[in-house]
Order: C-alpha cells, then structure tokens, then sequence
C-alpha cells in the first residue's frame, strides 16, 4: 500500500508532461498484462484493447464514442510505446520552453482529435480506404505527439538538436522529415495511422500560428479539464487579504516582515529546484521566482 501512495504522490508532484507519460505507461502495463493473461488461459473476455482504440466505422464509433479519447493512450507493442514515449518526453521538454503546462495537455488531446478526424474521414471518402475491412483500429499517441513536434517546430524553427548519428539538425528540418515520412507512407499497411499523423501535424501548426493572432485552440480542452477538477475538488474558504489604504505607506516594521516572508519564500523555492528541479515549480511558484528576479530591491 505505501509503494502505491508513494506512486500516486508522485505522480500529484510531477508536471503535466511527466503525468503523460505517467498514464500512457500505466494502460500500457494494465492492457497488455490482461491481454497476455487472456490469452495464456484461453479466456473468452472482450478484448479491452478492441474497446478502447478508435474504430474506423462511424457505427462502432457512435457505440463507442469514448475511443476518440482513449486511443490517443493506448499502446500495444513495446516499440511504438517506447518510440512515442521517448519523442513525447524530448519535444514535450522543449514544448514547454515556450509554452504553459496546460498547452501541452490542450495540445496534445487536441492533436489526438484532430489525427482521430483524419482518420474516420479517410476511411469514410477515400476510395483507397474504403477498400479496405471496415474493422480497422487505430491506436496510440503518435497524432498527438506529433502535433507538439510541428508546433515547436513551428515556434522555433532553427533551433538546432543533436540526433544520434547524425549530428546538429534544425527543428524545422526534424519536422519535415517527420510530416513527409508519413505522407509518402499513406499508401503502406499502417496508412491510416499515417493519416492521423498528418491530422496531428496540422493542429500543431495551426495552434501556433493561432497563438500569434492571439487565439488559443486548446483553450476549450483546458476549460472542460478546469470544469471538471473543479466539481471533485473540496471548496476552499476564501480569505481577502487586507491592503494597506491607499497612499499610506508601510511602516518599517511592516516593510522589513514583509520583505522577510518574501525572501523567506524564495529561499523555500529555491530550495525545491535543488531537490526536485525546475519542472517540479508550481506555475505560481514559477511566477513568484520570475517576479523577483525583476525587483530591484
């Protein structure tokens, strides 16, 4: 019981991008630990991966409609969860250079829906699709990844990377590598996969050039998240703090305790980056850290 509250507190103290990775891991572990134990056993149960990736029928889909979401964390090889993980991990890192936590959630549910969209919509006007077994599935978190892939990409694109092999490279150039490959592979086994990679793709680039006109498309996915926290979370008492009247200046006891409760709060701050790292800041924290490296006394 302790190692599972000790998972679960540390799961409430990593940032967003760690928390995605956190429960991307866990239905990996928990699908494929009853599928193999489904099959060791001969168990006629309903396979929970069948009811969880997106269908490409729109009649499975209207029976299923929780897919949309679900297939975006569903993995079922150890590779194209290990692959996905690790680019998550890398660009989630820079993404979050130049972007809020809750972007990074916006953004990569809404890269899930959008590559989700491509796909059903392939399947229901192209002909090359429609050839294909009505019974195809779509499964894991490469739409979504790739979305925050195009959009720092995007943001930043001459930012330069070392890759394994091959040395310096711009993001730009990692990108388009990355949208062409699954274009010039629509055509292969895995096509409506690529399909959902380019739906992903798309949404990165729109959220990024919409930024700059000052719209957010993941605004609305963090909205429905805040609505949601909001009901299950206990009502907090709400304290007004007391200002000072205007013009009236602090006297020097209330300036020195008030700069020492300042100070004495970086210091906890601080404190924090030297065990647990930057990430580990709280958004206020973050704030408070970046407002006082701004005063000047």
């Amino acid at each position: 019981m302790s190692t599972f509250k000790n998972f679960i507190n540390s799961y409430k103290r990593s940032n967003k991008l760690t928390q995605l990775i956190y429960i991307n891991s866990i239905v990996f572990v928990l699908i494929n630990t009853l599928e193999i134990i489904s099959k060791l056993f001969n168990l006629s149960t309903i396979s929970l991966l069948l009811n969880l990736a997106l269908p490409s029928s729109i009649s499975l889909l209207l029976e299923m409609p929780w897919t949309l979401i679900s297939y975006m964390f569903l993995h079922e090889e150890l590779f194209h969860y290990f692959f996905n993980m690790l680019s998550l991990y890398w660009f989630g890192r820079l993404f979050s250079m130049y972007f809020t936590e809750k972007q990074l959630i916006g953004l990569y549910i809404t890269g899930g829906l959008s590559g989700a969209l491509f796909y059903i919509i392939s399947f229901l006007y192209i002909p090359y699709f429609q050839n294909l077994t009505e019974h195809n599935i779509l499964l894991g978190a490469s739409a979504a990844v790739m979305s925050i892939i195009v959009a720092i990409a995007t943001a930043a694109p001459n930012m330069n990377l070392q890759m394994m092999f091959i040395g310096g490279m711009k993001l730009k150039y990692i990108a388009l590598i990355a949208v062409a490959t699954s274009f010039f592979s629509i055509t292969s086994s895995n096509g409506g996969g690529q399909i959902a990679h380019l739906g992903g793709a798309l949404a990165g680039y729109i959220f990024v050039v919409s930024l700059q006109n000052k719209i957010d498309i993941t605004h609305w996915i963090n909205w429905i998240f805040d609505l949601i926290v909001g009901r299950f979370k206990s009502p907090k008492l709400k304290v007004k703090p007391v200002n000072h009247p205007k013009g009236k200046k602090m006297t020097d006891e209330e300036f020195n305790m008030h700069k020492a409760e300042r100070i004495k709060s970086i210091d906890n701050i601080l404190d924090k980056i030297k065990t647990s790292g930057y990430d580990s800041l709280t958004t206020e924290e973050k704030k408070r850290l970046f407002e006082q490296g701004n005063r000047t006394t």
